[in-house]
């Protein structure tokens, strides 16, 4: 391999990242925080991989590049990725280096032009590629079976940080006609789960990372909704739905934990009982209108999506639905998505989901197995192609959500001429209704 590939898979809660080698040892990547954080405990700032020699998770403050799903603070992704390219991280020099980056889905052509810009004039890379995640899982392991080759018609459901996509691909190309984004993501997950807390038990509204480790730990998806909703209520302090979360000792540097049966609790120990929170912050995903969101749940928007492929090969896809995304490592998650979906789908369709080994690092490996490929170099805008055309050379090679905006008003406009071009005529002429001219009889008539 002449030059190193670097994979950076840019989400807005963590990046994974690693480099293409012969062997395959960058294939396990590296996850690093996507934000600026500053500790109110230790008085420290930490950017992106230097957040793990933090020992105070007390209110700490972030600073994120990504808001609603966009990089909007380009100096913190700069100061993130600057680290990553460090002697501390990869130990890279980027003007010898390619680079496949993954981009938000309906990306903003500004906001890719700021990406070419960082890529080509800042870092200098050789070549880049520049993609959504979900377009590439094909090249992965999530749909693979032991004999198979992966599947020609596929939906992936991508749910993150910031939102939830359902995205349908179709021979190795989104269908961008039927892409579906629910607004549920794990921040907003978070953010309800810490008003919840605050409001019954304690105020953690500044305990992000608490709360956020609180979710991941104790969080799970009801099978049952009103049922364990019932059994919370009848006995609120004694049902097998409890869970107790001991939270951090920050004078001893201890971290929080799910109290077990044999656990010693200590006087000084504070624990966050979980009732119905535990399964309530989930539900969200399946029931968006819970908190006043005037949007469908997933299982609706996967079969509104499925509904807008052509009819002959709906079955394929309600046969080959994957899971990536942190939330979907929700325990129950994909149990009770396929007990809904099988609800929803035709009575002659199968309904199968495959849920990937780590949702979080997905993407992430089959970026890694799509770059050691050799046609990868065939996919790539090169630094003399980008110093030629600029951003036109992005536009013209990578996968792009407005290409198909601009087919379809094309489309439009040649439907439009032809409604506007004049009808063949009949074989006999028209009669013409000749007007009466001044002096004909018609005229002088009383």
């Amino acid at each position: 391999m002449k030059n190193p590939i670097v994979v950076l898979d840019n989400g807005a809660s963590t990046i994974k990242v690693g480099v293409v080698t012969r062997g395959g040892e960058g294939k396990e990547p590296r996850v690093v925080q996507n934000a600026i954080i500053r500790s109110k405990g230790d008085k420290a700032t930490y950017v992106g991989h230097e957040f793990k020699a933090c020992s105070d998770f007390a209110s700490l403050h972030y600073r994120l590049p990504f808001e609603k799903g966009y990089v909007v603070d380009w100096d913190a992704q700069k100061a993130v990725w600057d680290g990553i390219f460090s002697d501390q991280v990869l130990n890279l020099n980027t003007t010898e280096a390619s680079l496949l980056i993954t981009e938000p889905y309906f990306n903003l052509p500004n906001i890719q032009e700021v990406y070419d810009q960082f890529i080509f004039e800042e870092y200098e890379f050789q070549s880049y590629y520049r993609c959504p995640p979900a377009s590439i899982i094909s090249y992965g392991s999530l749909f693979s079976h032991s004999s198979l080759s992966p599947p020609e018609c596929m939906i992936v459901v991508d749910s993150g940080f910031s939102f939830t996509h359902v995205v349908p691909i179709m021979e190795g190309k989104v269908i961008w006609e039927a892409v579906k984004r629910l607004d549920v993501g794990g921040k907003l997950l978070t953010n309800q789960l810490k008003e919840l807390v605050s409001f019954r038990q304690w105020n953690m509204m500044d305990e992000t990372y608490i709360m956020n480790h609180v979710k991941e730990s104790c969080c799970l998806v009801s099978p049952d909704f009103k049922h364990d909703l019932e059994v919370c209520r009848v006995d609120p302090k004694r049902n097998p739905i409890i869970r107790e979360y001991v939270l951090p000792d920050l004078t001893k540097n201890k971290r929080g934990h799910i109290r077990h049966p044999d656990d010693i609790v200590m006087d000084n120990d504070q624990v966050l009982v979980m009732n119905n929170e535990t399964f309530t912050v989930p539900e969200i995903i399946f029931r968006p209108d819970d908190i006043g969101l005037d949007q469908a749940g997933l299982p609706a928007t996967i079969a509104h999506c499925i509904s807008l492929l052509p009819a002959d090969v709906q079955g394929m896809f309600w046969a080959n639905i994957g899971l990536i995304g942190g939330n979907t490592k929700f325990p129950g998650f994909k149990q009770r998505l396929l007990a809904e979906l099988r609800t929803m789908a035709p009575v002659d369709s199968e309904v199968v989901i495959y849920k990937a080994d780590d949702p979080i690092t997905e993407a992430y490996k089959s970026a890694y197995n799509f770059a050691s490929k050799p046609e990868f170099t065939q996919h790539v805008v090169t630094r003399a192609e980008y110093a030629e055309s600029g951003s036109n050379a992005s536009r013209r090679k990578f996968p792009d959500w407005r290409k198909f905006k601009q087919a379809e008003k094309e489309k439009g406009a040649g439907k439009q001429l032809e409604d506007d071009r004049p009808q063949p005529s009949s074989g006999k002429p028209p009669k013409a209704r000749s007007k009466p001219v001044a002096g004909s009889s018609s005229m002088r008539r009383r």
